[in-house]
């Protein structure tokens, strides 16, 4: 062989090889994240998700890609994209913005491997057999119990002592809805205060509810945890201003923004809890061995400032046990 077809043979095979190797690699595991909320104002949850990722060694684009799908709050959009991810063959299908989309994952695949985030009750809601032992191919993390609910109605009845009626605002669209009024009921009778609940699944909704506070002679309304109204959460803080009404929120995004008070769970700490089982998962661990995680640590929240503008005295055993004063 000549020594300038050696050469031009040898460099032809340089050029080839890195091709040929990157060929070879095995491909990154895909994770589908199906959430009920909007991208927008889900930026710190999805942070949560993405630390949790790498506590187990994962790293979005180096290691491992995340297929997002985002329902914005339009639950029945929920099924096709559960539908969607499925088909791409993920390797676990993450399901955010509580029992909407974890529902919407587990009728989608009994394969794939589920874990949730922000879910109450997920016994109840039939997506686990128990929290020890959840069987099949779900797990993940639940936020908090319905019980909750009813802690929210007897925190709220310290600000307003007096009260005979409590308004309590839920999404119909959301399957645990009513698990939720149950619990609030259940609180607000054993108290002597009547409960009103009002639905809201769109933004119109959302301002019928706040306007029929009155004729309804609520001195306080209760807003749990739900993914439509995380994604709404400027609208109701602001109708909550105007319509000047003492309200309780599920979580402290609420409250740093604007609202009155809220209790509960860390909202970014689940999502970060339950993706690092995620990560294990995707190590290989069979989610059916991996119990439904609970939190440690409930807060309750208190903004002075609002408090102030709608006229409340904060009591002092009320401002003693808060976790956090915000003024």
């Amino acid at each position: 062989m000549r020594r300038r077809e050696f050469i031009t043979l040898l460099s032809g095979t340089v050029a080839v090889w890195p091709l040929v190797a990157r060929a070879q690699q095995p491909a990154m595991p895909v994770i589908g994240f199906l959430s009920s909320r909007s991208p927008n104002e889900s930026a710190g949850v999805s942070a949560a998700f993405r630390q949790g990722l790498q506590e187990t060694g994962f790293a979005e684009g180096q290691n491992v890609v995340i297929a997002f799908r985002w329902a914005e709050g339009a639950y029945d959009r929920l099924p096709k994209l559960a539908a969607d991810l499925v088909g791409l063959k993920v390797t676990v299908l993450f399901a955010a913005g509580g029992p909407p989309a974890a529902l919407a994952a587990k009728a989608a695949t009994s394969t794939i491997p589920i874990v949730f985030s922000a879910v109450n009750d997920p016994d109840r809601l039939g997506l686990v057999a128990s929290f020890n032992r959840p069987g099949g191919n779900v797990t993940g993390m639940s936020t908090f119990t319905a019980d909750i609910g009813a802690k929210s109605v007897e925190l709220l009845m310290e600000f307003v002592p007096k009260a005979a009626v409590i308004a309590y605002l839920v999404n119909p669209s959301n399957p645990a809805v009513e698990i939720y009024a149950e619990e609030a009921t259940r609180a607000a009778s054993a108290l002597g205060v009547q409960i009103r609940v009002l639905n809201a699944s769109t933004e119109g909704d959302l301002d019928n509810a706040f306007s029929a506070l009155a004729g309804l002679g609520a001195a306080g309304l209760v807003v749990p945890g739900d993914p439509f109204f995380d994604i709404k959460r400027d609208k109701i803080l602001a109708l909550a201003s105007r319509y000047a009404v003492p309200a309780m929120y599920g979580f402290r995004e609420f409250v740093t923004a604007g609202g009155l008070m809220s209790y509960g769970a860390s909202l970014p700490d689940s999502y970060r809890r339950a993706d690092i089982y995620v990560g294990r998962i995707v190590k290989g661990e069979n989610p059916a061995d991996l119990q439904i995680m609970q939190p440690t640590k409930f807060d309750l929240l208190i903004n002075l400032k609002t408090a102030k503008a709608l006229g409340l005295e904060i009591p002092p055993t009320l401002l003693a046990t808060a976790d956090e004063v915000i003024e």
